[in-house]
């Protein structure tokens, strides 16, 4: 099951600290009331920019990151793009963002500390 949580919600319930400002949105994926993903984006006027993705390991590979994103691209079909960063080293999520249409804009140098990052984007109008 999908559902959307406040900051506080998500905070309590994981060790992850969602993204603090007023337009964070995080989308949770509950199996029997144990949250084993979730989305923390933000919508910014007509953009929408992703924070982070997580699925517990032992949940991967079972199309929770696909079925959060999808759940997340269909509420905001009224948007221009969705953006995020990746770890060039990060292929199945780098595969992942391709797969819904993503294109690498940019690399953004030593973004994770030490490594890469590439700047995706995913234009919806």
């Amino acid at each position: 099951m999908i559902k959307f949580l406040t900051n506080e919600n998500v905070n309590n319930m994981t060790n992850y600290k969602m993204t603090d400002n007023p337009f964070s949105k995080c989308l949770i994926y509950l199996e029997n009331n144990e949250i084993i993903g979730f989305l923390d984006y933000s919508v910014i006027y007509e953009k929408i920019e992703i924070n982070y993705i997580f699925v517990k390991e032992e949940y991967r590979n079972c199309h929770i990151a696909t079925n959060l994103l999808n759940y997340m691209i269909n509420d905001n079909l009224d948007k221009e793009n969705i953006t995020l960063e990746v770890n060039v080293n990060n292929i199945k999520a780098y595969n992942l963002y391709l797969k819904f249409g993503f294109k690498k804009v940019a690399i953004r140098e030593n973004y994770y500390q030490n490594q890469d990052a590439y700047l995706m984007e995913r234009r919806i109008k």
